[in-house]
């Protein structure tokens, strides 16, 4: 393996552990300067169902925005990071847990999501960016409706 090859192996990784980073920070213009591609083919079918959808990286960001803003606090890990290289492009997958709280008065404070992600890459003059993201769900537990309240 190249140096090259090491050297972009570790700024995926990176580029992906800025995407959970930034976004529990509510770091939201780090997430557009720093992680993604204007466009993003975005997949969280296994979790509401539907199929990809593309977007811009500004409604992306908006629609996170909206949506985690409200919880008092959210911690995304990432784990076990695999990356595949083809030149200007990359195939990487990590597993990652979600934790969600929300004090509220209806259920328990906590939702915790499990799976993985499967992310595309390309190399750009900024460096690596995220032009893919499925997300796949595998397990959950507590309290989903939190995310309903957070609305």
């Amino acid at each position: 393996m190249s140096d090259q090859d090491l050297r972009d192996r570790l700024d995926i990784v990176e580029v992906c552990t800025r995407m959970c980073w930034h976004t529990d920070k509510r770091e939201w213009e780090s997430l557009r300067s720093s992680v993604f591609a204007e466009k993003v083919l975005v997949d969280y079918s296994s979790l509401n169902g539907g199929g990809p959808a593309e977007m811009a990286v500004d409604d992306l960001i908006e629609a996170w925005r909206t949506l985690l803003s409200p919880l008092t606090s959210t911690q995304h890990l990432l784990t076990n990071h695999l990356v595949r290289l083809s030149g200007d492009t990359a195939l990487a997958t990590a597993d990652f847990q979600a934790t969600h709280l929300l004090p509220n008065a209806l259920g328990g404070p906590l939702w915790t999501l499990g799976g993985h992600y499967r992310f595309a890459l390309s190399r750009t003059p900024a460096g690596w960016r995220i032009n893919g993201l499925t997300m796949t769900a595998d397990w959950a537990d507590g309290n989903r409706k939190i995310m309903e309240r957070s609305k």
